[in-house]
Order: structure tokens, then sequence, then C-alpha cells
């Protein structure tokens, strides 16, 4: 199973986060007027073994989301005898080019999630992990730069990833010491 989507429109400007300290009587952003480009990145994610990959594109259309499933059949284990793709119901993902793709190649098989349930694609949820990674905090000139941030998150997260699981994490507590239980404080 494999997860598919867009994230975007990502527009070449600067982002909130940490590392932009608020001081007392000053803005704790800058002000960013400037129109400096924008663009997509597409993304493929594996939640069982947390394995990522993304390209960033200047359009969303459906020439580039040929090409990207094209890079995605070339990163695929060839040995997996078939794809379960998991896309929405964007109108580029049903497109006459993406059908002939998959057409012409038959162990690929295209899940439609309904409409309105953006949440049953895993690839969502990693959409805030990478952009904690690539754009928190940070101010970008230029398109590229942009897309090199990505690039760079995306490689972060393979080098450290694990399986991604739906819902919360569940946070372990310490474990009681043994013993007699303590009583309760009377008030």
């Amino acid at each position: 199973m494999i997860c598919l989507d867009e994230l975007g429109p990502e527009r070449v400007k600067s982002f909130p986060g940490r590392r932009l300290v608020p001081r007392p009587g000053r803005a704790t952003q800058e002000l960013d007027y400037g129109r400096r480009g924008s663009g997509y990145v597409f993304g493929a994610f594996v939640p069982a073994t947390g394995a990522a990959l993304t390209q960033a594109y200047p359009h969303r259309t459906t020439a580039h989301l040929v090409d990207f499933l094209d890079r995605v059949a070339v990163w695929l284990d060839p040995a997996v005898a078939r794809v379960y793709a998991i896309l929405d119901n964007l109108h580029a993902h049903r497109a006459l080019d993406v059908l002939l793709w998959a057409l012409a190649h038959p162990r690929w098989e295209f899940i439609f999630q309904p409409k309105y349930a953006a949440y049953l694609n895993l690839l969502e949820p990693w959409w805030k992990v990478l952009r904690s990674l690539a754009f928190a905090g940070r101010r970008f000139e230029t398109w590229p730069e942009v897309c090199q941030a990505v690039a760079a998150a995306t490689a972060y997260w393979n080098a450290h990833r694990h399986p991604f699981r739906w819902g919360r994490r569940t946070r372990r507590r310490p474990a009681r010491p043994p013993g007699i239980a303590r009583l309760p404080v009377a008030a």
C-alpha cells in the first residue's frame, strides 16, 4: 500500500516557527508581502515502512502526476507483486493520461478515497511532519530554495524513518513502584 497526494500550493514566503523568538513590544513574525513564486510538492508514502518520496513541481498538472508516478514506480521495490495506491478524488487523478498509465502498469491498482475523507490517507498527517522539518522558522526567497528544503527534509525523514500508525501517539506511563500503595491524603 502506498499513499499519494500533493501538498500545495506552497508559496515562497516566511514560515513561522520556534526559531523566531517573540520579543516584548515587537512583532513575532516579519511581514512578508512578496510574491516570489509557488508550486506543488508531490508525495508518496509507504506507511508500513515509513519510506517517503517527494518531488516538487511548479504546477499541479496531469503531466506532472504521470511523471511522478513514473518516479514512484522506479522507487518502489520491483519484487512487490501488487501496489495499492491510495488517492483522493481530484480530477487530475482520474484524468485519461493517468488511467492510461495505470493500464500500462498492471501491478498498480488505484483506490480512490471517498469525498470529505482526507483523513483516510496517511500521507495527510505526514505532510505535517514534512512542514515542520522543511519550513518551520525559515524564510525562502526562491522556489528552488523551497525544493531544496523539501528534499533535505525528506532525506532526513528517510534516514530516521519508522512505521507510521494511524491515530494518536500512545505515551508510556512509568511503572508504579512495587510495594504497598500509599494511603490517600485526607484534607
